[in-house]
């Protein structure tokens, strides 16, 4: 059975240390071949003092915060992010969360909720807690990272009687 949340409940903060390897194999995954991510000559030609970490690996984090918490059956439903001041080489990113709402949630297949099915079969639908996380996210020159996540949390499947 999933932990009981609550409205309110603060995430146990995740430190990351930003490294060189970070910031070009983030932008390598994502296929993000900016220069300003990889080619620290060029980042400071356009005016940045370094490389500095793409959008798509910040959302990458974010995600792992949450799924570091909530565990893996934990299914991300939406990541909504905005970026604030940028990660370079050197500094930590600092991830907080905390809980905003929970609902319950149909995580069947088909969308089906497990009233649907008849009294006499097994159910497949999966009841489910979904929570509304705010995240942010700050480093050595500001907040990096703000936004929303609604995670999917299953719990055990329900079995009807006589099955």
């Amino acid at each position: 059975m999933t932990p009981p949340y609550r409205v309110g409940d603060e995430l146990p903060p995740l430190e990351i240390p930003v490294t060189r390897t970070l910031i070009v194999a983030g932008a390598i995954a994502s296929r993000d071949y900016q220069d300003v991510h990889h080619d620290a000559a060029s980042a400071r030609e356009k005016g940045s003092p370094d490389i500095f970490m793409n959008i798509l690996t910040t959302n990458g984090l974010v995600g792992r915060y949450i799924t570091d918490h909530f565990g893996p059956t934990a299914v991300l439903r939406k990541v909504a992010i905005r970026l604030g001041a940028p990660n370079y080489p050197g500094d930590v990113l600092r991830l907080t969360g905390r809980i905003t709402e929970l609902r319950t949630a149909d995580a069947s297949p088909g969308g089906a909720s497990s009233a649907d099915a008849p009294s006499d079969e097994v159910v497949d639908a999966v009841e489910a807690i979904e929570a509304v996380v705010q995240v942010t996210g700050g480093n050595g020159i500001g907040r990096h990272v703000t936004g929303t996540v609604a995670v999917t949390l299953p719990e055990p499947s329900v079995k009807r009687a006589g099955a």
